[in-house]
């Protein structure tokens, strides 16, 4: 409720001090009325970051909406492991497959400006968000659509290939708290390992 009160009132960045120190400041009726809608969407299970549009991951500021998966904070542990593993390559050529907002590669991309990075996903429209999300972020990763590694085929050969693939059973009871997400990035097939 926060953070959805100071995005309401255009302060995301401020903080819970904020806040605090202006708990007696009045909120315009169309503010109230903001704030009560977004707090009605977050109640039913939306993610707090479709709602602001917005999410922090690795020091970085995604925009993010129902076309790509909410990044998750442990998935921040995958970028850790993969600048561990190239961390004596002078020029990584990484390959980020379903990278959805980005997430993951734009993080890569941040933390070693020398790799060369290329962000696969079979939704355009996930992909959109990512170009997005690298223009915002003046970060040179490529782009491809296309199912997993099939538009590597024919490419240079890769030193990483970094994933955090959909997992869950098709018919997991959890999804039912997910449905404000792209399923194919959540569910994989009776088993969970389709893809």
């Amino acid at each position: 409720a926060q953070l959805l009160l100071l995005h309401t009132l255009g302060r995301a960045d401020a903080g819970r001090a904020w806040l605090l120190a202006h708990d007696t400041d009045a909120i315009a009726p169309e503010a109230l009325a903001r704030f009560s809608a977004l707090c009605q969407r977050r109640a039913a299970g939306e993610p707090v970051a479709y709602l602001t549009g917005r999410k922090e991951f690795y020091g970085l500021a995604l925009q993010v909406d129902a076309r790509v998966l909410d990044p998750r904070p442990d998935t921040e542990t995958l970028v850790d492991w993969a600048l561990h593993v190239i961390a004596q390559l002078p020029s990584p050529r990484i390959a980020d497959l379903g990278t959805g907002s980005g997430a993951i590669a734009l993080a890569l991309q941040s933390q070693r400006p020398a790799a060369r990075v290329i962000a696969v996903d079979a939704s355009a429209d996930a992909l959109a968000v990512a170009r997005s999300n690298a223009a915002r972020l003046q970060l040179p990763v490529q782009f491809a659509h296309g199912s997993w590694l099939e538009p590597l085929d024919g490419h240079e050969p890769v030193d990483l290939i970094v994933s955090n693939p959909p997992y869950i059973r098709a018919d997991d009871p959890h999804l039912a708290a997910l449905t404000h997400e792209p399923l194919s990035a959540l569910a994989s097939g009776a088993d969970g390992l389709e893809d």
